[in-house]
């Protein structure tokens, strides 16, 4: 195997956590364009709590599993789950001590697959103490968040080491706008790529005769919402006056809570008959109940962490053919298809009965509204990019 067509992909988000993001996805991707994978877990941004019994159960697996070692979980994907101390940040002995553990793992994973200059591809800028104790080839930082901003993360310690990253990727893409002119204050080589969807995943949510027994059961219209609960992304009190001022209206959640989160606005949601929470629901199931969704929803809170999103909920509920509804973030700003934005319960409300009137999407119209945003595209696109940086790629 070519070195070239090795890959390190630090990730801020576990391998077989419920909820998979565009790190998994560009993982599985990469792997199907014939890259060998080394996927390694979230070191841990933000700071536990040791009173919580969530944090504490997420430490004990991730001691178990790295204990373990690195694991093959699919033909050309390795995980590593890496032994860090997960506390202090902030502190340099700590980030110097966690990357020296990182690199050893690193290593002799390196001697036992022969990965030799691996390409390094990176969604968080904790990794170059590690990186910096072995050869490798180009480094990309794909920035997909502001996770500055994500509650608990330290904002000093984590600009202070992503100015570094900056400055020494070779190629850095970027979810948002705004995150692209963030980094395009340091890094001259910036490029705009909005999240994406499996197209053919979501499409077919056409193909389903029957739906799940427990969304037949739910009134129609239904206006969905997918994704995790969290109270700094989702904006529970919109989604309480509508529900409370429009009885006929069935909300369905699928997702749960975030972890360490229990919020009173999902209780006080929940005590609502037209509220319904059918929990997490497994990636491949997700067409089949977008099948029985009249509208779907990104009721997102405007805020400092949410200001620089692109939900890949969008273009995921589009290809399902289902029209959605808004909070306005700033993609929205450019992306309008199948969208219609509302600042407030009352203009979220009318908006809502506007999709519901309309009726779902047609094939052809999805097709045209998602276009290239799709992985396979949007992966090509990267590749072309970073084989104009290295021409044997």
């Amino acid at each position: 195997m070519q070195s070239n067509y090795d890959i390190v992909l630090f990730s801020t988000a576990d391998w077989h956590t419920p909820y998979w993001t565009n790190k998994q996805h560009t993982a599985m991707h990469l792997a199907k364009a014939g890259y060998r994978v080394l996927y390694v877990e979230t070191v841990g941004l933000r700071q536990l709590k040791l009173g919580s019994g969530i944090d504490l159960g997420r430490l004990w697996h991730r001691l178990w599993r790295g204990l373990k070692g690195p694991r093959q979980v699919s033909e050309r994907i390795w995980v590593l789950s890496p032994l860090v101390v997960p506390l202090k940040h902030h502190w340099s002995f700590f980030r110097r001590l966690n990357q020296n553990l990182l690199a050893l793992y690193l290593r002799g994973f390196f001697k036992k697959e022969c990965f030799i200059r691996p390409i390094i591809w990176t969604y968080h800028p904790f990794i170059l103490g590690a990186i910096n104790r072995f050869n490798h080839a180009e480094l990309v930082y794909h920035c997909v968040d502001d996770l500055s901003a994500m509650p608990g993360v330290d904002f000093n310690a984590f600009k202070a080491e992503e100015e570094q990253l900056l400055r020494r990727a070779d190629v850095v893409f970027t979810t948002s706008t705004t995150l692209q002119e963030e980094c395009q204050k340091i890094s001259d080589n910036v490029h705009f790529l909005p999240n994406v969807a499996d197209y053919d995943h979501f499409a077919t949510s056409r193909k389903f005769a029957e739906l799940p027994a427990e969304l037949a059961a739910i009134p129609e219209p239904r206006i969905g919402y997918i994704g995790v609960l969290s109270d700094f992304k989702v904006d529970f009190d919109l989604i309480f006056s509508i529900a409370e001022n429009r009885p006929d209206w069935h909300w369905v959640m699928i997702g749960e809570e975030r972890e360490g989160q229990s919020s009173p606005k999902v209780k006080q949601l929940s005590e609502l008959e037209n509220v319904h929470f059918l929990g997490h629901r497994p990636y491949e199931k997700l067409p089949h109940y977008l099948a029985g969704m009249n509208v779907a929803t990104l009721p997102t809170l405007i805020n400092s962490y949410t200001a620089s999103m692109f939900p890949m909920k969008y273009f995921e509920y589009l290809a399902a053919g289902v029209p959605v509804v808004s909070t306005p973030l700033i993609f929205t700003q450019t992306y309008e298809s199948g969208l219609i934005v509302a600042e407030n319960s009352s203009s979220f409300s009318d908006a809502l009965a506007q999709q519901i009137s309309k009726g779902r999407i047609s094939e052809q119209c999805s097709k045209h509204y998602v276009g290239d945003n799709t992985w396979q595209s949007r992966l090509k696109v990267m590749l072309g990019i970073l084989t104009s940086l290295k021409p044997n790629v």
